[in-house]
């Protein structure tokens, strides 16, 4: 939030449209792209208002209740537009997903080549986002339809890698979320950090870490309390695995976070000499705090895999944790993100 103070009798006069101005004009442009994007959308319109967020890892989040799609940048949304999503027979999935492969120029290879402008492929299987017919109802094939227009402006700020949200739920909105993962830097007795990490870890716990198995891109972490293991992949491919105990009550569902950029300088560091991050739930239940959901839990990971973990998070990073066991969860296309060339032929359903 803008903290809008007027210089003192003592203070030299501010430079003209300088200062508190400056601040109090983005605050004034904030509210009022947030004032209008309250405001109820008809079918196959939008709205578009990226000033308000220039920087930061971009999030698209779909409501197949509300049949609309809502974009937020470093946790802060830019836009959002009406969709059509599947209709009865061809649903569209929900769960976490990824941006596997985009085009500006794309036709269905199932459905007499039928145009998909600015496509931006979700599964290997024929889901994507892309420009189309906008009725105010289901009536795609599965993929999810934007406005033509709102479709190539999604298109110059989404990159391979970027997290995409489908949800069965109306009116949801992410929040910011601690995910209590990265615990608090341990302290002696005397209140200073301690110089090395005291994090519980499973009993004969082990994990690999090989990140040079992967070309920079896109991080995604896997943590299924169903296999009591935890995964990190980059650009699709592991580089890392470790146990996990569980000491508590696990959670139930599955929850989502996204990496935003910057730190929070409010509360405890994390980990020895490692800042907070700052992260945004984008999918998960309750609108409690959402650390309260994971704390419960009592994880125990092994510290070293913790620590090399952090040090290669980025903002854009995805954390998902669920109790679906890994590579089974319906939706859960985060696992094959990344590969520009899959294994077989990708199905495109399209219009």
């Amino acid at each position: 939030m803008y903290r809008l103070t007027r210089p003192s009798a003592s203070s030299p006069p501010a430079a003209p449209r300088g200062g508190w101005v400056l601040r109090a004009a983005a605050l004034a442009l904030l509210m009022v792209a947030t004032a209008a994007m309250a405001m109820p959308l008809e079918p196959g319109t939008w709205r578009w208002t990226p000033e308000v967020a220039p920087a930061g890892p971009v999030l698209v989040l779909v409501s197949l209740p509300d049949q609309r799609a809502t974009v937020y940048r470093n946790g802060v949304r830019i836009g959002e537009a009406s969709v059509s999503t599947g209709k009865p027979g061809f649903e569209t999935p929900t769960g976490v997903f990824t941006i596997l492969q985009k085009k500006r120029e794309h036709y269905s290879n199932l459905y007499d080549d039928a145009p998909m402008p600015f496509m931006q492929r979700l599964t290997w299987g024929g889901v994507a986002l892309h420009a189309g017919r906008v009725p105010g109802y289901p009536a795609s094939h599965g993929c999810v339809r934007l406005p033509h227009e709102f479709a190539e402006k999604l298109f110059d700020v989404t990159s391979r890698g970027m997290t995409v949200v489908i949800t069965e739920r109306a009116d949801v909105a992410p929040m910011l979320a601690e995910p209590t993962l990265f615990p608090p830097a341990p302290r002696s007795a005397t209140g200073t950090p301690a110089s090395e990490l005291t994090l519980p870890a499973p009993a004969g716990a082990a994990f690999t870490w090989q990140p040079g198995l992967a070309p920079p891109g896109a991080l995604t972490v896997v943590l299924s309390t169903a296999d009591r293991q935890m995964v990190a992949l980059r650009e699709g491919v592991e580089i890392g695995r470790a146990a996990v105990s569980i000491n508590g009550t696990a959670p139930t569902g599955t929850r989502a976070y996204l990496l935003l950029e910057g730190v929070r300088s409010d509360v405890a560091p994390v980990l020895p000499e490692r800042p907070r991050r700052r992260w945004l739930r984008v999918l998960g239940e309750g609108d409690d705090d959402p650390a309260s959901a994971l704390a419960p839990a009592g994880l125990g990971i092994d510290p070293g895999f913790v620590l090399r973990l952090y040090d290669v998070l980025a903002p854009g990073a995805t954390l998902v944790v669920t109790d679906e066991p890994l590579g089974l969860t319906a939706g859960f296309t985060v696992l094959q993100a990344g590969d520009e060339n899959p294994p077989a032929q990708p199905q495109m359903e399209g219009q």
